[in-house]
């Protein structure tokens, strides 16, 4: 019975130890996720800003510069942009993301070119037969904007050159802190005929220096920047919200067995006490005897 005590003693210590460690590590979560919150919906503006002036240069321009459309180029070569997680204690974030690129990447091993930002999707995928032909091991939260230049102007380069077709970002979307969802979006070609054009009767009112051509171009290189660098924000503000739900969860757990543990450390105690009274209830009365 002692041994009995002892031992859930040992838990109870155990499991007071890792909740207090949760506990921290959900706190961290949730400030680095009002921190990374802020920052998305700010990025979100900007790009919504950058998308806008894109269409108002294709609205304007007499002949739509056809290799950034979709339909006027074969597809052949598609690179895949991974945003993942770089730690775990993270829920099911990396795992769903995965997943989700296994059961639908579509085209054979030699066609398909990738680019991970995040440890756990390089992990992933540089076991299987696809191209990784950039990889980013940094935390998202820890990826400015320069750095996100270094990531999406060369894969337009590749992509103007003829390298890659087609670019697929893929990355994990903030619903609310309870739910994200993994969304994958095609950056180019861009397919204008799913956008709506709301501006027709205005744009000729708008003047682009020195030459909406050279205004176009220096858009797209941003278009591009400024999509990944969203994405990237909205995926790490996605992995704070899970870890932190992820620890929360953890503590509930924790509390849960701390509350069976105590009732079952109370019995045993209970029972030995019991015992110890009718030993000795029991030797007075053998003495008496």
């Amino acid at each position: 019975m002692a041994e009995q005590i002892q031992g859930i003693q040992r838990r109870i210590k155990s499991i007071n130890s890792t909740e207090r460690i949760t506990n921290a590590m959900k706190l961290v979560s949730a400030s680095k996720l009002r921190k990374a919150k802020a920052i998305y919906e700010h990025s979100r503006e900007y790009l919504g800003r950058i998308v806008e002036s894109i269409e108002e240069a294709f609205d304007i321009q007499e002949r739509l510069p056809e290799k950034y459309l979709l339909g006027n180029r074969e597809i052949k070569n598609t690179c895949y942009i991974i945003i993942t997680g770089s730690n775990g204690l993270c829920g099911s974030f990396n795992g769903n993301l995965i997943r989700h690129v296994d059961e639908n990447i579509t085209g054979s091993c030699g066609n398909i070119k990738m680019v991970t930002i995040g440890s756990k999707g390089r992990e992933h995928f540089e076991q299987l037969c696809y191209e990784i032909i950039d990889k980013h091991d940094p935390p998202a939260d820890t990826m400015d904007y320069e750095k996100v230049i270094t990531i999406a102007d060369p894969l337009l380069n590749k992509y103007l050159s003829g390298e890659i077709d087609e670019i697929i970002l893929v990355y994990t979307a903030y619903i609310n802190s309870l739910k994200q969802e993994v969304v994958e979006k095609r950056i180019l070609p861009i397919d204008l005929k799913s956008r709506e054009r709301n501006m027709r009767g205005e744009v000729n009112n708008i003047e682009f220096e020195p030459s909406i051509d050279e205004v176009f171009e220096y858009l797209m290189y941003k278009y591009l920047e400024m999509n990944i660098y969203s994405a990237v924000i909205e995926s790490a503000t996605c992995e704070h919200a899970a870890r932190r739900q992820a620890m929360e969860n953890a503590n509930d757990s924790a509390n849960d067995m701390l509350r069976g543990l105590e009732t079952e450390y109370n019995h045993a105690r209970q029972s030995r006490i019991t015992d110890e009274i009718i030993e000795i209830v029991s030797g007075a009365e053998a003495q008496e005897s």
